[in-house]
């Protein structure tokens, strides 16, 4: 299969003439088209990340190089493989509501509950670009495409060898080696990665190991392209513990006693097949099968309780995903193009909940004091959607789409008690994308469409156990005027309006078996974006996204009302910019700051504000060589100390936030070769 590689423009404007997406960096395109309509040609709220913004990065997980994505909020955890999370559109990373589709290469990736804990499978190295879709118009995803999509596309073709060393503070060790041959009709590409570190408080080291690989055959112009992907990945990890207030004013460097046997261990498989034929000249056929496989068992003690069992638990996850995805594409006609798309699912779930008596620290060895749950359940989705793309004229393109879900599903629980999921009957989704190019470089843009919440886990209300009163879904219809823009040359600029309300939002926690109904809700922001090439060597972004998420209506007794409140841990306010200079052929520098606004703690809006983040990173790179590069990346160059919180009206005697302390300022080494 012949391939011709070239690199986009850093800010690169996708062929079309009515696209609203923004690109930073540079995003490898091969020659051969892949059939199927990618996201910036029929969507609008866009961002690709390529891959020179990526590679070079050292991040503990890959979900933290979204960080330097527009209106991107990350929630970080930092205990042990439960790391930390991505959302945006005022949606946040607690895990009540997990609100955005994750997928690589395509192939769904979130664990039953939303979660996104496929994406540390992930190294820099293997990472090609990143995608985001915001907003409630892409009718390609159903479950968990609550306020939009992430898709991370890892590389594919080529022939290169390329490997990075690095090292860091708390004795951070990484690797990572990518390979790619391509020649005779047959494309592989090979990548493993190891990282090991002690981490910035006690208790707190970690280790990872990823491996994967893909084998393409054939040629989708030829007629048929037919490939393999496969992806393996492990992880053990110390968990700190979180802090109370006290323990860290006195020493946020370490780790309490009570959670010196907290740890926990992850594995986690995906394998993939994936076929393209052309079927004519302009009509194209694509379907992917694949295989999920998520096993957790964590080990965490919560609070500093020293009654009752309920703050020590050993907690296991065992699921498994089989799913098919196809699409049929058609260009009828040049200003015409339809495209219908189906998908399957089945899950296969197992989740564990042990609880153990007070012990310094856990005894997880022990027999447990009570077990909570040990439950087992099948999910099941079929989806179904079609959409037209209309350009009657150049500068205008209409996609009008509609979309529609079902679900099944059974549970299993403790004393023989059988229950179906919920009926929600056929969830149907309309959507609508308008595009309006002005100019070949001004496009105004609006969208509507409706997405949608159910619930998940093994128990009620997910399930409808005896008693349970059925529950419809949540829908959320959202809308969006936006344009896109050129200030001045070289540059590209996005201002966009959005709002998005949500019928009978229910915050609900499969882990901890807590379900909170919300009512209806609103969400709504400004995003601001500029990117801009200054010259040879200069190139500049920045962001600003500002939202804000409220109750607007509950059920509850006026004494208990929450309604005007704000959506627990939503910040007000994300900001990013960033800079690069290439000082010399040789010497490239780097500047990126961030700043997340902080937030509520819960919905009733009384325990104050906290999660304030400002950081500023730096970065040097130098090629000493065509195959052979050095880079130091400074983090949190101010050493400015900040603190995850959360309230815990759960574990302790009193409820008092608790907290998970940053890694302060920190220096990495990399030497990179590129073969």
């Amino acid at each position: 299969m012949a391939v011709a590689v070239s690199a986009l423009p850093s800010l690169s404007v996708h062929a079309q003439s009515s696209d609203a997406a923004l690109t930073l960096g540079k995003v490898d395109v091969h020659e051969h088209a892949e059939g199927q309509l990618s996201a910036h040609q029929i969507l609008t709220s866009v961002d690709v990340l390529g891959a020179d913004q990526i590679e070079g990065r050292n991040v503990t997980h890959s979900w933290e190089l979204l960080g330097q994505m527009p209106g991107i909020q990350l929630t970080e955890f930092r205990q042990g493989a439960e790391s930390g999370k991505v959302s945006f559109r005022a949606f946040n990373g607690e895990g009540y509501v997990n609100a955005i589709k994750t997928l690589i290469d395509g192939i769904p990736s979130n664990v039953n509950s939303g979660n996104q804990r496929f994406i540390d499978m992930l190294f820099p190295l293997e990472i090609s670009y990143v995608e985001v879709v915001r907003g409630t118009n892409d009718p390609r995803y159903g479950l968990h495409n609550i306020g939009g999509n992430i898709n991370f596309g890892t590389r594919q073709g080529g022939s290169y060898t390329d490997a990075r060393v690095a090292l860091g503070s708390f004795d951070t060790r990484e690797g990572q080696l990518a390979i790619g041959r391509e020649g005779n009709g047959l494309a592989q590409n090979y990548f493993l990665g190891v990282q090991s570190s002690q981490g910035y408080r006690e208790h707190d080291a970690s280790h990872r190991y990823s491996v994967g690989g893909k084998w393409f055959v054939g040629d989708l112009d030829q007629g048929m392209r037919i490939g393999l992907s496969a992806r393996a990945y492990r992880t053990g990890a110390e968990e700190p513990g979180f802090m109370t207030a006290d323990e860290l004013r006195t020493a946020r460097r370490r780790s309490a006693l009570r959670n010196g046997n907290d740890r926990s261990d992850r594995d986690m498989r995906q394998v993939a097949v994936h076929l393209d034929m052309k079927l004519a000249e302009q009509t194209f056929f694509g379907t992917r099968l694949y295989y999920n496989i998520y096993e957790d068992d964590r080990r965490v003690t919560f609070g500093s309780l020293a009654t009752g069992n309920a703050p020590r638990q050993r907690r296991i996850w065992d699921e498994s995903q089989v799913g098919l995805l196809t699409t049929l594409t058609w260009q009828a006609a040049p200003q015409l193009t339809l495209e219908t798309g189906f998908n399957v699912e089945h899950q296969d779930n197992r989740y564990q909940r042990l609880r153990y008596s007070y012990a310094e620290p856990t005894d997880f060895s022990a027999v447990p004091a009570r077990i909570q749950n040990d439950d087992r359940h099948s999910f099941d989705n079929l989806g179904a959607y079609v959409q037209a793309i209309y350009q009657p004229v150049e500068a205008l393109k209409i996609v009008p789409a509609y979309r529609v879900d079902r679900f099944d599903g059974s549970t299993t629980l403790p004393g023989g008690v059988h229950a179906p999921l919920q009926h929600y009957g056929t969830i149907a989704q309309p959507k609508l994308s308008i595009v309006h190019a002005l100019s070949r470089h001004t496009h105004l843009y609006a969208n509507w469409g409706r997405t949608f919440q159910v619930l998940t886990g093994a128990t009620a209300p997910a399930y409808l156990t005896p008693g349970q009163a059925p529950m419809s879904p949540s829908t959320n219809t959202g809308m969006e005027l936006g344009m896109k823009f050129r200030p001045f040359a070289d540059t590209q600029a996005r201002l966009a309006l959005w709002q998005q309300d949500a019928t009978n939002e229910i915050s609900n926690m499969p882990a901890t078996g807590t379900t909170v109904v919300l009512g209806k809700t609103r969400r709504r922001g400004v995003d601001l974006q500029l990117n801009a090439q200054l010259g040879q060597r200069w190139t500049l972004w920045a962001s600003h996204a500002y939202q804000e998420a409220i109750i607007t209506r509950d059920d509850r007794d006026a004494a208990d009302s929450i309604q005007g409140n704000e959506v627990m841990a939503t910040p007000r306010h994300i900001s990013n910019i960033g800079m690069d200079y290439q000082a010399t052929d040789a010497l490239r520098l780097g500047l990126q700051g961030r700043l997340q606004g902080d937030y509520y703690l819960e919905e009733r809006n009384v325990a104050g504000k906290y999660g304030r983040i400002a950081t500023l990173d730096l970065s040097a790179r130098y090629d000493m060589s065509p195959t052979w590069s050095v880079d130091l990346q400074l983090r949190n160059l101010t050493g400015r100390l900040y603190d995850y919180a959360w309230y815990d009206s759960f574990f302790q005697a009193r409820p008092q936030p608790m907290y998970s302390p940053s890694a302060g300022r920190q220096v990495f080494v990399g030497l990179n070769m590129k073969l």
